[in-house]
């Protein structure tokens, strides 16, 4: 690298890592492993966040929350706390003039969801929610295959998301005072899949079973569009399903494999069933770095309306999921 290019690279964005829990760890391994850099490391403990920071190699841990959007060696911050901790924590992130990276779901309500896009756009702030999903390259294909028309009229996706999650009534996914059930944690990702082909619906339907201890343990999901368009959603966390995804279009259709939301293959077929197209994912790593890349970019260019995931449409996934939680009966503590 010659001394002008050195002197001409963009200084790095330094991250710092809210929360140590499992999906931290998924994240943080694909930002070390990408050459992201990584620069602290806060927990509710300090212990916890010593610990965290020596598997990954961090310079820095914070005993707090508090101390870790405080550090003035830290640019961005990614929240990877439960559910009804984000919209706080990353208020918390905002008002110390950090951009933020937030843990799907955005929030537990659109309230929520509201306020912090509000007060990152009143900073100047980027506020992006972590839908790894958006952003990965054989969602950046089909949206292409959609755009050029291959598929005529898009009709309907039919997408499922249903795992065999640990059944300790304690457990997150199980705790309605840590937001547990289906929904947010599963049912997040085919109803953002919907957003992301048709826009906000116009319908929604939904129908649920639930645990014991309160929250959805399954829960099917029709949304309705203009133009007469269909999503036909389901999750579970008690059931493991086949978590593949078909768009349907009047010309023909793509099936997505297992698993959906994550680096996958894809087949195009037409209107009779010929194979006309067939993608082959190749991403190293997990594949949360894509959605880093598009974070760092959004920050180095200011830009605060991006086209594949705006805040305003993670707002409106978050008034889609109040209304179907409105319809199956799911209420959190201190709604």
């Amino acid at each position: 690298m010659t001394m002008e290019e050195t002197t001409n690279s963009p200084a790095p964005i330094r991250w710092g890592i809210l929360g140590t829990g499992f999906i931290a760890h998924t994240q943080t391994a694909d930002l070390i492993g990408c050459g992201f850099t990584v620069a602290a490391v806060g927990s509710r403990s300090q212990e916890s966040a010593e610990a965290f920071a020596a598997e990954f190699g961090i310079p820095v841990a914070h005993g707090s929350y508090e101390d870790l959007v405080a550090d003035p060696g830290v640019d961005a911050i990614y929240i990877s706390t439960p559910h009804p901790f984000h919209a706080a924590n990353a208020l918390l992130a905002l008002r110390a003039g950090k951009h933020v990276l937030v843990e799907k779901s955005y929030t537990v309500t659109a309230g929520e969801a509201r306020e912090v896009v509000e007060v990152g756009e009143a900073a100047g702030l980027v506020v992006m929610e972590a839908m790894w999903t958006r952003f990965l390259p054989h969602m950046l294909r089909i949206r292409e295959i959609i755009a050029a028309g291959t598929l005529g009229d898009v009709r309907t996706l039919i997408a499922d998301h249903n795992q065999n999650l640990p059944k300790d009534p304690l457990h997150r996914l199980n705790n309605p005072e840590l937001g547990g059930g289906a929904l947010l944690d599963l049912g997040i990702y085919p109803v953002s899949f919907a957003f992301d082909l048709f826009g906000a619906p116009t319908q929604v339907k939904a129908l649920a079973a639930m645990t014991a201890t309160g929250v959805d343990r399954q829960t099917a999901i029709l949304l309705g569009f203009e133009d007469d368009r269909q999503a036909v959603l389901h999750c579970a966390l008690d059931t493991k399903g086949p978590n593949t995804a078909s768009i349907l279009g009047t010309d023909g259709r793509i099936d997505i494999d297992a698993v959906w939301y994550s680096p996958t293959s894809f087949t195009v077929f037409d209107a009779e069933g010929t194979v006309i197209e067939r993608f082959e994912s190749t991403v190293s790593h997990r594949g949360m770095q894509y959605q880093a890349w598009e974070f760092e970019r959004r920050i180095r260019e200011g830009d605060l309306a991006p086209a594949i995931l705006p805040a305003t449409e993670s707002v409106r996934i978050m008034e889609t999921l109040d209304a179907v939680r409105a319809q199956i009966g799911l209420a959190y503590p201190g709604e």
